[in-house]
């Protein structure tokens, strides 16, 4: 696979190993329990200790040495669907509902689900088998709930919550229980829509704020100028508030977010895109334009200061902030600000270099170099989630992925393989691999920040205006004179940009 080059949101791809599945039968009178999502995948495959009944060799699943390889879309569906004696294993509930996108939108596989479920339990039938109903229950409600934690964000289609509705009102009726289990399970995903909401309102405030200041800097500089160090004079502080916004900005997205990304056209499908309508990847986005923001912002930091020595400590005062986000375990600030210091801009700042004491930054670049597939990198990534897996405390516990390299590793797994096969079925074998890599996510995005927040700080990097490219180069040759005749002709340009958008103005 051909490498590319690095630059903010560049990001490089890898394929994984693949998994495996196992169903799973409960006690009738035992309500199936949800692991936690560090239990769901092993290192070696898929809850390998459970077993496989006899009849899932047939019915439209392909096995081989008991792993579910593929299946035709009904039978999958059908395999999602509880029984008084049965319930999907997570693992498999997992992926189906992380996989089933590329082939059909959320709101049908759920009105699929509703009809298998009332049609087989006879749910729509008058004088109902209360035992029947007490039986088969949980293990709906169970689903649902999974469901609803798991994909909340496919709830903010009205027909699913119409369908969520109509077939926990069937399996509840009659017992009180039950209802109450309901309430809660719609209290539980009706806040946690609410949040989004709110933070996604928070990102647009925040947008608007950057560019309100942004108007002032260029009317009046000096109003509002300030630089970093003025703000926080501690790197280790800065390390641990650009924590907070990852752990954040990581936690609102959906794991259906990484599928919908790439969602193309489903070949049995009319041609129609099977997901048209989407709700977009959203929240992803918002993540991918915070490193490039970070990345510009230290970029911006660097190339402001007038003097020389000024610019300078900037310089070593980041790579103090790299060194500490790498020994935190934030990978996606680490690269952010490794890439800011790497833009042309900076980089070409050859004076200003020439005072910084370098070593430091030149380990951390070895760390994230690009080089075989970002070999360093990956190995420090396993060591960081090695110590996560064993942490007795939650600084220890934190693993913040360079996200855009976690995004092109996920969008080459799709590209590399099918979504289906050549007779048709679904090439599960693939999805196994795709959750594999997601549900690691997961876990990751979990964790409490353990740092203290400080807003002062936290308004600094979210709103404080960045300089476009245009700007940072006018302001690094201003810092230090073009050197060769392609630098002076663009200096050139840019001044006389300057002058025709200020009189403009």
């Amino acid at each position: 696979m051909a490498e590319r080059c690095l630059s903010p949101g560049c990001h490089i791809g890898v394929i994984l190993r693949t998994g495996c599945l196992y169903r799973v039968r409960f006690a009738e009178e035992r309500m199936p329990q949800t692991p936690p999502f560090a239990a769901m995948f092993d290192s070696s495959g898929y809850n390998r200790n459970l077993y496989q009944s006899k009849e899932d060799g047939c019915g439209g699943l392909y096995y081989h040495d008991n792993n579910l390889l593929s299946g035709s879309l009904e039978a999958l569906i059908q395999h999602l669907v509880p029984s008084v004696d049965y319930y999907p294993d997570r693992t498999y509930i997992f992926t189906f509902l992380l996989s089933s996108r590329l082939f059909m939108h959320p709101h049908e596989l759920m009105a699929k689900v509703c009809h298998l479920c009332i049609e087989q339990q006879r749910l729509s039938e008058p004088g109902q088998d209360k035992n029947r109903i007490r039986k088969i229950a949980p293990k709906i409600l169970q689903l649902l709930t999974e469901w609803t934690e798991t994909f909340p964000y496919d709830f903010r289609d009205e027909r699913m919550m119409r369908n969520l509705k109509e077939l926990a009102q069937r399996v509840t009726s009659g017992d009180e229980m039950y209802r109450k289990n309901v309430q809660q399970l719609l209290q539980n995903l009706l806040r946690k829509l609410a949040t989004v909401s709110q933070y996604e309102e928070v990102l647009a405030k925040i947008s608007a704020a950057s560019t309100d200041r942004l108007t002032v800097l260029k009317t009046k500089p000096q109003s509002i100028q300030r630089d970093i160090i003025t703000v926080c004079n501690d790197p280790y502080t800065l390390a641990q508030q650009l924590t907070h916004i990852e752990l954040e900005r990581l936690n609102y997205i959906g794991p259906e977010e990484f599928v919908q990304a790439f969602v193309q056209k489903d070949p049995l499908d009319n041609d129609k895109s099977c997901y048209g309508d989407r709700k977009k990847s959203r929240n992803l986005e918002a993540y991918v334009e915070w490193f490039n923001r970070l990345s510009y912002l230290v970029a911006t930091e660097i190339c402001m200061p007038v003097k020389k020595k000024h610019r300078a400590r900037v310089i070593e005062y980041f790579i103090d902030v790299a060194r500490e986000c790498f020994n935190i375990g934030n990978f996606n600030s680490l690269m952010a600000i490794i890439s800011g210091m790497n833009m042309s801009p900076v980089s070409r700042l050859k004076k200003t270099w020439a005072k910084v004491k370098t070593a430091k930054f030149d380990i951390l670049e070895h760390q994230m170099d690009p080089s075989s597939n970002f070999y360093n990198y990956r190995t420090a990534l396993r060591g960081a989630t090695q110590r996560s897996l064993t942490a007795h405390s939650s600084r220890e516990k934190i693993v913040i992925p360079f996200f855009s390299l976690l995004i092109k590793d996920i969008y080459f797994l799709n590209e590399g393989c099918a979504n289906r096969l050549p007779n048709g079925h679904v090439n599960f074998e693939k999805f196994w691999e795709l959750a594999k890599q997601v549900s690691e996510f997961m876990t990751w995005k979990q964790v409490e920040c353990p740092f203290e927040r400080d807003r002062k700080i936290l308004q600094y990097l979210l709103t404080i205006p960045v300089f476009s490219d245009d700007a940072l180069y006018l302001a690094s040759y201003e810092s230090e004179s073009p050197e060769n005749h392609v630098e002076k002709d663009r200096w050139k340009t840019l001044r006389f940009v300057s002058k025709v958008t200020h009189i403009s103005e």
